[in-house]
C-alpha cells in the first residue's frame, strides 16, 4: 500500500538516501530549506525552514502514515569553549523545531502511523567534545520514549543513533584521506557510516515490517556503541 510520508529535511544526506528510496512506492512530502538534490525525485517539496518557519500543512494530505524528522548538527568543540548560544542553537535545531513541527502534523497521522527520529551514538556512549549535541539529541531519545508510550497503540515512535556518517553535515571531519582512516578505525567495523546505511533502518521503522517495534533507540554505528576490540 502507498502511503503519505513527510520529511522534515531531505534534500541532502540522510533525509536525500530516504527520500531516494521512499518516494518509488510512496507519496513522499519533503519539507526543507532547500530543493537541491531532489531534481529528478517523484517528491513534494515543501520551503520551510524548521528553525523559523511554521509549517504550511496545506500542502500536506489529510492523513500522514509516516513523519521522520531529519535536521540535525554536528558542534564538536571542548566544553570550556562551547557557548551558551551553541546549546541553545543546538536544542533549538534539533529538539524545539522537532516539537514544534510534531504538535503541527500529530493529528493528521493516521491509526498504525510511525515517526521516526534521529539521534547519536555519543548520547549512550560518553565521548569527550559533544556535550551539546549529546544534550539536544538526548532530549530527543526521552521525549520519544515518552510519545510512543502515549500514543501506543495508534502511533510508533522510533529513533535511530548513528555514529558518523558522510554527509555534508559531517563534511569538516571527513575532508580528507587521513581523517577518513582515523574515523574508519574508530568504529569495530573498520568504515565510517554511508547515508544508506542509515535511510535502510529508517525505512524499516517507517514501513509494516516493524509494526512491533516502538519506543526503541536504534543504534546503527558500526558497533561503536557495544563492542570494544582495542
Amino acid at each position: 500500500m502507498s502511503k503519505n510520508i513527510l520529511l522534515i529535511g531531505g534534500s541532502h544526506g540522510i533525509g536525500l538516501s530516504l527520500a531516494t528510496q521512499l518516494q518509488k512506492n510512496n507519496k513522499v512530502f519533503v519539507a526543507s530549506r532547500t530543493k537541491e538534490g531532489l531534481d529528478g525525485l517523484d517528491v513534494t517539496h515543501i520551503p520551510f525552514d524548521a528553525t523559523t518557519d511554521d509549517l504550511d500543512v496545506s500542502h500536506l494530505p489529510e492523513e500522514l502514515h509516516g513523519f521522520v524528522y531529519c535536521p540535525g548538527s554536528i558542534n564538536l568543540k571542548p566544553f570550556k569553549m562551547m557557548s551558551l548560544e551553541t546549546f541553545e542553537e543546538d536544542m533549538q535545531l534539533n529538539f524545539f523545531s522537532m516539537v514544534k513541527t510534531v504538535k503541527t502534523i500529530i493529528g493528521k497521522m493516521v491509526e498504525g502511523g510511525s515517526m521516526v527520529f534521529f539521534s547519536t551514538v555519543a548520547v549512550g556512549t560518553g565521548m569527550p567534545f559533544h556535550t551539546s549535541v549529546a544534550a539536544a539529541k538526548g532530549a530527543i531519545e526521552g521525549f520519544a520514549k515518552s510519545m510512543a508510550a502515549e500514543y501506543a497503540p495508534k502511533l510508533r515512535v522510533n529513533v535511530v543513533a548513528p555514529s558518523l556518517v558522510d554527509t555534508p553535515l559531517a563534511g569538516r571531519l571527513l575532508n580528507n584521506d587521513k581523517k577518513v582512516e582515523m574515523m574508519s578505525q574508530r568504529h569495530p567495523l573498520k568504515r565510517v557510516g554511508k547515508p544508506e546505511d542509515i535511510a535502510n533502518i529508517a525505512l524499516f521503522l517507517l514501513s509494516d515490517d516493524s509494526t512491533w517495534m516502538t519506543g526503541q533507540i536504534v543504534g546503527v554505528d558500526g558497533g561503536m556503541s557495544t563492542l570494544n576490540i582495542s
